[in-house]
């Protein structure tokens, strides 16, 4: 088993109209059966999570607020991954009637209030990010992401993001998926996210994931054909220039020379790549 976890984004992938369906719940409830692991990245605030998502506890650990908090469904620990939005900042965006609603660290509104948010954040002189997710706005600390919360969720399971295959549909998508060794896009996603994922589904929202849960189990991927080539490391130029790598997935590389030449630091260099 090379994919040990699914991360799978929650609106317009696994949920259609904030609705996750039966059959695409099957499909994430066989894949844990089959010794998966399961992650969900969103960025939704966990109360609106909570009251939504009826098997929350199917998943092992939950990425919140676009990477902004970690939450274990099991425990029910959360653990804040970002700070909390500054209050002048919200001062200044009541003032200007911006509707918002506050998280344990996102601040979310909608089009077209980030040029006021944008000005807000000018005014006072903040280090924070604007998101965008299909109409939605997300504002976060800088450097804060769904792959950020990914790789804190990651090390907690002590996993490789090479053994994950991520799935989305959204702007937000982007940076989760590029972190992910297989990163996938529902049918249904915006045409740039399809562009740079690996593999597209056939079908859009929960039963493209369904697709994709059914086929890490049948054959760990590898009838995608790919390799995902993203993922090599680059170990020399061939004659013509072009890249020589080693995929961390099915490849094989033999490294010889003399005592002492440097095999053993070679190879330690090349297994923190992977």
């Amino acid at each position: 088993m090379y994919f040990i976890a699914l991360a799978t984004d929650y609106d317009g992938t696994i949920a259609e109209d904030g609705v996750v369906a039966e059959e695409t719940l099957e499909a994430l409830r066989d894949l844990k059966r089959y010794g998966r692991k399961l992650l969900l990245a969103t960025g939704r605030q966990l109360p609106d999570l909570k009251k939504i998502l009826s098997e929350i506890a199917l998943f092992d650990l939950i990425v919140a607020e676009n990477g902004g908090l970690l939450f274990d469904p099991k425990t029910g620990e959360e653990m804040l991954l970002a700070p909390e939005p500054p209050q002048p900042f919200l001062d200044r965006l009541h003032a200007r009637s911006v509707p918002v609603s506050v998280g344990r660290s996102i601040v979310a509104t909608g089009e077209p209030h980030q040029q006021a948010v944008l000005e807000a954040i000018r005014e006072l002189g903040l280090e924070l990010q604007i998101i965008f997710n299909k109409g939605a706005v997300m504002i976060l600390p800088a450097g804060v992401s769904k792959a950020s919360g990914l790789e804190a969720a990651l090390a907690l399971l002590e996993l490789s993001p090479h053994n994950v295959a991520g799935i989305g549909d959204a702007e937000n998508d982007h940076a989760f998926l590029r972190l992910c060794g297989c990163g996938v896009a529902v049918a249904n996603a915006l045409p740039l996210l399809k562009e740079n994922a690996d593999f597209v589904t056939e079908d859009p929202h929960g039963a493209g994931v369904a697709a994709l849960a059914r086929q890490m189990i049948a054959d760990d991927l590898a009838g995608l054909g790919q390799g995902f080539p993203r993922q090599s490391i680059g170990l020399a130029l061939d004659e013509t220039g072009v890249p020589i790598g080693i995929s961390p997935r099915g490849g094989s590389l033999l490294i010889a020379g003399m005592s002492g030449g440097g095999k053993s630091a070679v190879a330690a260099g090349l297994l923190e790549h992977f």
